[in-house]
């Protein structure tokens, strides 16, 4: 039987920078092209059909058996430079617990590979989750540009299909997913509750373009402050409010050293434990902003690109894992496909123990132990729900 360091090995150097030590493999790039491949090739060692729904996802199907399937899965997509294990993790732990099921599944289950999730490419995470279950319009979605500019429709080849019946063959999901914390302690794995509500907006900081030797500091309408004062004030005022804000990404024209700039654009993550809570955090951001503006002689806009309200998982299910695999409930701060998939199918996810409690980096971890604890996991979830 093929063990987790075996097949992690065939999928770990693909997309590995040199430099960081971290992953490029944004969505329908080359990197993340060859996870694909990697994906069919697995399927079909296993004699698995595998689905496209014209929305950039895959779907593996191991059984012909009666009533909804079971699905299980993640994704193969990174932030820049980050952690390997973060997505691939259960779609590698999939494979490998099927491998593990002795008989034949009641039901059908499908491995899935999500596409986009991370949003690093053509900005709205949970790409093709959102498709399939149409709550993304997919005329909107083909429209996304990455920043080199070219569509989602060009890299998928084809306007999105949008919701299919997919789900509707689908009677249950449950994703495998490396912890994004330190909350497990003495647990190999763990039974996610919810996610917090999470969102991301676009800030546009403009002023006025000028030379940095000629212009006088008292003439400067200068964006850069207000943006560097607006990072701050998030800081402050998630703080202030038990919740997170990040300003990871910004860009700036003309972008030279020796030009004052007329624009910034920054975009900031936030998330916090009610939908409440998270909305009022953006507005004393966006209004902290406004007010720095006034001072600096710029101006600043906000623009919602996603937000996710509070996804509780559903508690019969969360309750029978829990209970199926003696392991404790836990809520978690980050995104995934499974919570938007809760909306429409029950769902339930694992967390496998992170002792770094770092994720989206380099020194994201799991010891291959608590990877193979977390294959048993899942493989008596999927003989439980199948």
């Amino acid at each position: 039987m093929t063990g987790f360091r075996e097949l992690w090995d065939q999928l770990a150097p693909i997309g590995r920078d040199p430099g960081s030590g971290g992953y490029l493999r944004y969505a329908w790039e080359p990197a993340e092209l060859a996870c694909r491949d990697w994906f069919r090739a697995q399927a079909d060692a296993r004699d698995m059909p595998v689905e496209e729904d014209g929305n950039g996802n895959l779907v593996a199907w191991r059984g012909a058996g009666d009533g909804p399937a079971v699905l299980t899965g993640s994704h193969f997509d990174s932030v820049p430079h980050g952690g390997a294990y973060d997505g691939p993790l259960g779609i590698v732990s999939a494979f490998l617990a099927l491998d593990r099921l002795s008989d034949k599944p009641r039901k059908r289950i499908g491995v899935a590979a999500f596409a986009e999730e991370e949003g690093a490419r053509f900005g709205v995470p949970c790409l093709g989750s959102r498709l399939l279950a149409g709550v993304l319009d997919p005329d909107r979605a083909a429209a996304l540009t990455d920043r080199g500019g070219s569509t989602l429709a060009e890299a998928l080849g084809r306007t999105p299909t949008g919701r299919t019946d997919l789900l509707d063959r689908v009677g249950c999901f449950a994703e495998l997913h490396v912890e994004q914390g330190r909350a497990l302690g003495e647990a190999a794995v763990g039974v996610g509750s919810a996610i917090w509500p999470h969102g991301r907006w676009r800030l546009d900081f403009t002023g006025e373009g000028n030379h940095a030797g000629t212009t006088l500091m008292a003439d400067r309408h200068d964006p850069m402050l207000t943006f560097a004062y607006t990072v701050l004030a998030a800081n402050k005022e998630a703080r202030l409010s038990g919740a997170h804000a990040t300003m990871g990404r910004v860009a700036v024209e003309p972008n030279a050293t020796n030009a004052v700039p007329s624009l910034v654009r920054g975009w900031l993550d936030a998330r916090a434990a009610q939908s409440e809570t998270l909305q009022a955090l953006a507005e004393a951001i966006h209004k902290r902003a406004v007010e720095r503006a006034t001072r600096d002689g710029t101006a600043v806009s906000l623009t919602e690109e996603s937000v996710t309200p509070e996804v509780a998982f559903d508690g019969g299910l969360v309750a029978r894992l829990a209970r199926v695999l003696e392991a404790p409930v836990l809520p978690t701060g980050a995104g995934h496909d499974a919570g938007v998939l809760s909306g429409y199918v029950p769902t339930a996810m694992l967390f496998v123990r992170n002792p770094t409690g770092v994720s989206h980096s380099p020194a994201e971890q799991a010891t291959d132990a608590d990877c193979e604890a977390g294959i048993d996991a899942l493989a008596r979830v999927l003989d439980e729900l199948s």
